[in-house]
């Protein structure tokens, strides 16, 4: 029979790839054995892209909503500062890649096409010592739930085969995202895609400190909920903190906006820390 599809090979051997199609699932493979138990898998399988890729550091991210996002695991704290700026900034390759359900590949920060689409971001993420990320949607159905973001700190894209193998990864990463509430429960036969539902709430109740200081950002300044999200991360990204500790303050009273200032000045602090 002639071999079908385009991966295989024109004498019927095995697909050109396969070899680095084995030497993936053997690393994964290993890497989650040796994470000793299901919630460690993640971050094995972060740490295992940096051993099978040409890049610096790797983290996942799951989406909570629009505008939400939670850190799930990262290879390296680099990587973990890196998802925390792409949820500060907003715009990005990570919510791009959340917004089309497709790879966002920036290739190099420092100059051309990629700085002038996500100007703060770049900036930002040169400052961290990155030069490139690659954003991988995770989902199913073709839902994008997250994203797995590979960063380097030398500007250049991912040649054809690194891509496969990064998608690979990515697939990997799914399979474990959506398989871990099944394993914390001992269930072995639920329906992965019943499992995403409890990640994105998960995430969700990771990041209730945001959504709570939204809503009163929202009553301070008379704004809708997207124009409240934006003022929390610009004033994160003007104190160079993260959107999480800027809605930490607002909720103890420490920081409040007004409408007087909404447009000319930063928020003002608030007297004092009391709740009443």
């Amino acid at each position: 029979m002639p071999p079908e599809g385009p991966g295989a090979s024109a004498g019927g051997g095995v697909p050109p790839d396969a070899e680095a199609r084995v030497r993936v699932s053997e690393t994964l493979a290993a890497a989650a054995r040796g994470a000793g138990r299901p919630q460690a898998v993640p971050s094995a399988l972060c740490a295992a892209c940096v051993r099978l890729l040409p890049v610096t550091g790797s983290s996942v991210s799951i989406s909570g909503g629009k505008g939400v996002r939670v850190t799930w695991c990262a290879s390296d704290r680099a990587a973990a500062r890196l998802a925390e700026l792409q949820y500060t900034v907003g715009d990005s390759p990570c919510q791009d890649a959340l917004d089309r359900g497709a790879p966002v590949l920036a290739a190099d920060l420092t100059q051309g096409s990629d700085v002038r689409r996500w100007p703060i971001f770049a900036h930002e993420a040169v400052g961290l010592g990155v030069r490139a990320v690659f954003s991988l949607p995770i989902g199913v159905t073709g839902a994008a739930i997250g994203t797995l973001d590979l960063y380097s700190d030398r500007a250049g894209g991912l040649a054809e085969p690194d891509l496969r193998i990064a998608l690979w990864v990515r697939d990997a990463v799914t399979s474990a995202l959506l398989a871990l509430p099944a394993a914390d429960r001992g269930c072995a036969d639920a329906d992965p895609e019943d499992e995403v539902a409890p990640w994105v709430a998960a995430s969700e109740a990771d990041h209730t400190e945001v959504y709570q200081a939204v809503g009163m950002v929202m009553v301070q300044l008379d704004v809708d909920p997207e124009l409240a999200l934006d003022r929390l991360r610009a004033r994160a990204y003007a104190a160079g903190r993260t959107v999480s500790q800027v809605a930490q303050d607002v909720l103890a009273r420490r920081l409040a906006f007004s409408p007087e200032t909404y447009d000319a000045e930063p928020p003002r602090p608030c007297n004092g820390d009391s709740e009443g």
